[in-house]
């Protein structure tokens, strides 16, 4: 059924070459270099052997997140510059890669949400030693992170899409429908900036109290300042590339809601805007590897352990031979 009577339904060319190239190349790019660095974390994590510790498992996981988040889109991008129309007006073949980059980025929205709750606990534990985070509670959050995800992000795939019901269609990611966005979407952007805000700014008011608390003893306080500050610049960055990489995503989804428009209607600026909105989110998994795991003065260290390793491996099977 059409949702705009109005509206033609006759699929004919709409996109330009020129336009899909220009925004297909950039999308392909950023997912490859996202899916680099991200296998990056978790070579070296594994490497470094100290998955051990409960927040090495959640930036580990987060990795996971990223990886297929970007592999997904890697594949959207793949169907946008063979089959550029097929993500205008809607097609099967746009259902199971919307709902596989959907479930990684649910992943990674509660993958942040945990780190952000590890940290806080890891912080107030040396205050309230009721106050603990185990590596049995991060593979616990893990599983549960995955399994909430799977079931959320597969809900098109179990009949909840506008392919063939009378429901209201998306126009931007058809074929889903427009209440399973805003079922989707709403709940979990509020989820990204309101736990992280709550949990970044109390290690911050933690490490204030005490440092004013060493104050009074006439203690020094330069540790717990610069921990201070160290965390409120993290903070403004998780914030901002979080900012940057889902409000244009709900923002189109309200718009979404609130169309009226045909298709031929919206070509080309909201759709350029959805491609872009696409690899914002590629860049957020570009930057969450950067912020969360690989500082520049230990991911030399950790890449030549790697490659020690590789080699000593190497050796030792050419000592066995002989």
């Amino acid at each position: 059924m059409n949702r705009y009577p109005n509206c033609s339904t006759n699929h004919t060319q709409i996109w330009s070459h020129y336009l899909v190239l220009a925004l297909g190349i950039p999308q392909l790019t950023i997912n490859i270099a996202s899916v680099i660095f991200n296998c990056i974390v978790i070579l070296t994590r594994i490497a470094s052997k100290d998955l051990h510790k409960p927040i090495s498992i959640l930036f580990c996981n987060l990795a996971f997140s990223d990886l297929f988040t970007s592999f997904s889109g890697f594949w959207i991008s793949m169907l946008f510059i063979t089959n550029p129309d097929i993500t205008i007006f809607g097609s099967e073949d746009m259902l199971e890669p919307y709902a596989f980059y959907t479930m990684s980025i649910l992943s990674t929205i509660y993958n942040l949400v945990s780190i952000g709750i590890e940290r806080y606990l890891a912080v107030a534990e040396s205050m309230k030693t009721r106050f603990g985070v185990a590596r049995n509670h991060s593979i616990a959050a893990v599983l549960m992170s995955w399994v909430l995800a799977f079931f959320l992000g597969c809900l098109p795939l179990m009949g909840w899409n506008c392919l063939s019901t009378g429901k209201k269609p998306s126009v931007l990611y058809s074929p889903f429908c427009v209440d399973y966005l805003i079922f989707i979407t709403i709940p979990n952007v509020v989820v990204a900036f309101l736990i992280p805000l709550f949990t970044y700014l109390r290690i911050i008011i933690i490490l204030r109290k005490r440092k004013m608390r060493m104050e009074a003893c006439g203690q020094a306080t330069g540790t717990y300042k610069s921990a201070e500050t160290q965390v409120a610049r993290t903070s403004i960055v998780i914030w901002l590339l979080a900012l940057i990489s889902y409000a244009p995503v709900f923002a189109g989804v309200i718009f979404d809601a609130l169309n009226k428009q045909c298709h031929t209607d919206l070509y080309p600026g909201v759709y350029i805007f959805r491609n872009c909105t696409a690899m914002l989110i590629t860049i957020n998994c570009l930057g969450n590897p950067i912020i969360y795991t690989l500082k520049a003065k230990t991911l030399g260290a950790k890449l030549k352990a790697l490659k020690c390793l590789f080699t000593a491996r190497v050796r030792a099977c050419t000592l066995e031979n002989i």
